[in-house]
Order: C-alpha cells, then sequence, then structure tokens
C-alpha cells in the first residue's frame, strides 16, 4: 500500500514537472542565455500564453545573434502574430548581411508580409536568375515574319519587392521592345545580321522601372524565319479586290436585266395598244364610209400600201 502510494505522488510530481516546463520552458531560456541572448524567462511564460511558440523565436534570435545581428524579440513576436515567417525573415537579414546588401528587419518583414519570399529575393540579388521568354513573333518593314526567343538575366531590386511588378510584366515588357524594334528594321536581314541590335534597343528602354527586378542583360537566344506577312496581305488584298468587282459587275448584270425586263413589258404594253388601235381601224373605216369622207378608190390604196409594205417586210426578213 505505501508503495502504491509513493508511485502515485511520483506519477503526480512528474505530471506537475511536466506542466511546469510546459509553462516555464526553463531548458529553452538556459539554451538562449548560454547562446548569448537576452530573454527574461517571464516573456517566453508570457509567449505562451500569446499563442506564440517560444522556440521559434528563441531560435530565430539565437541564429541572428550568432550571424552578429541585433533583433528584438518583441518585434519577431510581432511579426509571428501577423502571419509572418520569422526564420524566414531571418535568414534573409543574414543573407544579406552577409552579402553586404543593405536590409533591416523592418523592411525584410514588409516584403515577407507583402507575399514575396524575402530569403529568395536576397538570393536573387546575390546569384542573378535568367528568365526565358515565350517565342515573340514580329513583322519587319519587308513584310517578313520574324519569331524571337529571349534570355533575360534579372536580379531583385530589395527596394522595390513592395508594390513592384513581378516577372510577367518584365517578359511582357520585354516581348514588346523585342516587337516594336523588329517593326522598325527595314529589313528582316537586318535583324538576322545583328540579333545584338535587338538587346541593345530594348535593354536602353528601362523596362524594368516599377518592376521588383533589375534587367542586367537581355540576349537573343534564337531568331527563327516565319511567314510573308507582306505577300499573304497582297493576296489577301488583291482577293478582296476581286470579289469587290465580281459583286460590282453582278450588280450591273442585274441591273442590266431588270432593265431588259422593264423594256420588254414596256414593248408588249405597246403592241397591245397597237392591237387595241387595231380593232378600231375597220369600224373607223365604215363609220367614213357612211359619211362618205372615204370612198371606194381610197380604200383600194391603202390595201396596196399595206400589200406594199407587207411585202418589203417579207424581203427584209
Amino acid at each position: 500500500m505505501i508503495e502504491l502510494t509513493f508511485i502515485i505522488w511520483i506519477a503526480i510530481a512528474l505530471i506537475g514537472l511536466v506542466i511546469l516546463l510546459w509553462f516555464f520552458p526553463i531548458t529553452l531560456w538556459f539554451q538562449a542565455l548560454i547562446s548569448g541572448v537576452r530573454i527574461s524567462l517571464l516573456q517566453l511564460v508570457l509567449m505562451r500564453w500569446r499563442k506564440v511558440p517560444p522556440s521559434t523565436i528563441v531560435m530565430a534570435m539565437i541564429t541572428g545573434t550568432k550571424a552578429g545581428l541585433k533583433l528584438d524579440a518583441n518585434a519577431l513576436e510581432a511579426h509571428y502574430l501577423a502571419k509572418g515567417n520569422v526564420p524566414n525573415v531571418v535568414n534573409a537579414l543574414i543573407s544579406a548581411d552577409k552579402a553586404n546588401i543593405i536590409l533591416d528587419f523592418k523592411m525584410a518583414a514588409a516584403i515577407d508580409l507583402a507575399g514575396r519570399d524575402v530569403f529568395e529575393a536576397v538570393q536573387m540579388s546575390v546569384n542573378p536568375k535568367v528568365i526565358n521568354t515565350p517565342p515573340v513573333t514580329a513583322v519587319a518593314k519587308d513584310g517578313i515574319q520574324l519569331i524571337a526567343k529571349a534570355r533575360v538575366t534579372v536580379r531583385a531590386n530589395i527596394r522595390q519587392l513592395v508594390g513592384g511588378a513581378g516577372e510577367e510584366t518584365v517578359l511582357a515588357r520585354v516581348g514588346e521592345g523585342i516587337v516594336s524594334s523588329i517593326g522598325s528594321a527595314e529589313s528582316h536581314k537586318e535583324v538576322l545580321e545583328n540579333p545584338d541590335s535587338i538587346s541593345k534597343v530594348v535593354l536602353a528602354k528601362g523596362l524594368d522601372a516599377g518592376t521588383a527586378f533589375e534587367i542586367l542583360s537581355i540576349d537573343i537566344a534564337d531568331i527563327d524565319i516565319g511567314k510573308n506577312i507582306g505577300a499573304v496581305l497582297q493576296i489577301d488584298q488583291a482577293n478582296a479586290d476581286k470579289n469587290i468587282a465580281q459583286a460590282r459587275a453582278e450588280e450591273k448584270r442585274a441591273m442590266a436585266v431588270a432593265l431588259e425586263q422593264e423594256m420588254k413589258a414596256k414593248a408588249q404594253e405597246a403592241r397591245a395598244k397597237v392591237i387595241e388601235a387595231e380593232k378600231e381601224i375597220p369600224l373607223a373605216m365604215a363609220d367614213a364610209f357612211r359619211s362618205g369622207n372615204l370612198g371606194i378608190m381610197d380604200y383600194y390604196k391603202i390595201k396596196n400600201i399595206q400589200a406594199d409594205t407587207e411585202m418589203r417586210e417579207n424581203i427584209a426578213k
């Protein structure tokens, strides 16, 4: 019975020790102390209550102190509470300090909270990055299409990481510069002979303004010849002119057909009127005979004239 009670008390003591060590991270405080980091045990306890892992803050401070940085625990804790990546920021500060890049904690924290990888940005400042542009299609003044690919060497601009445009903007501007440079060339042969002229023209335009990068160089990796756009446009224009001419000819033909139909209708109407008039001739002659205005000899003269007219028409046919 005494042994069981002793075991229970030991278990209670161990549980109490674990709870005590959890609330009072003495081991972590001692580790910080021997590493040269001055932080109170009470501050570590308060971190627990604020739901900030003390190990994250202490290890970051130890790493920074060993690298020669002066870090504030409250600033690190505030950055963690703002959903920041504390170890990443400290590593970026160490890399910047070793590379003689001016970067303080406030700027590094702002870059991290802006959603950019500040440690990767510092690495890119030391080791520039090469970006390959997609194929850019442009047409020289002689109508020949060229397809160019470029390699853009950039490094991060620490001062512009917050609010600066990204890689997509740089690629778009470089593509626009390539199109403009090729489009201003008199002949595609000039571009093929001197591809570096494109790089010089594009690089001189200051395309990295307002971006998070600094363009170091633009190198044309490949240029291919595409279609003869000038010839294609001329063929399309000729086809369009032909279609317009055909439409106008069809319009004139339709107008001529309509005019012909109209004339036929008028001729038929005239013949109908003649037939109607001819029907009145016998009645008029009979009336003339009764009234004495037409004699028998006059009638025979008219018949002779009609006979002569019919004969001449038959001869003409």
